[in-house]
């Protein structure tokens, strides 16, 4: 039987929750997309909350005061309008989802918030700096799991989607939704002919179908299950000291 984890909001229940008191609410924040051909278009999804849910357990098991809420699981994909069934939410959207949300928290005295990204798509900076004016006192904040260690260290290959790391990963969390090796595309990358836009510092939004054949950026050919649990225990541990951090930190103490 699947015990109550009280730190995930979705498992929870009004019996507990009304004498609960949280510092931090995470929300994972995936898409719903094509991802080359063998992984499911759950992939950010399946990912973002498994990172989520574990890094919690970790630091609510030192003491931290987390909530994860349950995880949104469609993001920014303008750059995929023509690729079947790739659900966008426009970042207007997602504003004003988040401002929704937040005001949620902000009424009922849970101070701090972090979008924990699982989509390269969504981009948060300029979204929480104008939710930060109309909220003064939260503490926002964006983590990102994919940057939080080295990805070098785990995979011959890291790419840049549905790659050795994405597919190791769910071959991990997932293994039922993978489809054969047989299946899998190698995820060959066309580059941009401007040398800026492939140098990075210039930018232009990728028309996938153009980029990818198979939707796929990275060969995941030498991806494992082995490699998937070792890189996923290592986020999880990382994240889950951050969130113990957060939830123990005074927003007003934080610069020295």
């Amino acid at each position: 039987m699947k015990k109550i984890r009280p730190y995930v909001l979705a498992d929870s229940n009004w019996k507990y929750l009304k004498d609960a008191d949280f510092e931090l609410a995470v929300l994972p924040w995936g898409a719903t997309e094509a991802h080359n051909y063998h992984l499911p278009y759950s992939t950010d999804v399946i990912e973002g909350t498994a990172i989520a849910e574990e890094s919690a357990r970790i630091a609510w098991e030192k003491g931290a005061k987390v909530i994860v809420l349950p995880t949104i699981p469609f993001g920014v994909n303008t750059g995929q309008s023509d690729i079947y069934l790739d659900m966008n939410l426009n970042p207007s959207t997602q504003f004003a989802i988040l401002k929704d949300l937040i005001s949620v928290l902000d009424r009922q005295g849970i101070s701090k918030f972090m979008i924990l990204n699982s989509h390269g798509g969504n981009n948060w900076k300029s979204i929480v700096r104008e939710l930060g004016l109309l909220f003064p006192d939260m503490f926002l904040c964006v983590g990102e799991w994919v940057k939080t260690v080295n990805r070098h260290d785990f995979f011959d290959s890291p790419g840049d989607h549905a790659d050795e790391m994405e597919t190791s990963l769910l071959l991990h969390l997932a293994p039922d939704l993978v489809l054969p090796k047989t299946d899998w595309g190698a995820g060959r990358e066309k580059k941009n002919k401007i040398a800026a836009f492939r140098e990075g510092w210039a930018w232009t939004e990728r028309p996938w179908s153009q980029i990818s054949e198979d939707t796929g950026v990275g060969n995941p050919k030498a991806a494992t299950q082995e490699k998937g649990e070792l890189f996923f225990n290592a986020i999880c541990s990382k994240l889950g000291a951050l969130f113990l951090e957060i939830s123990n930190a005074d927003p007003t103490t934080l610069y020295e």
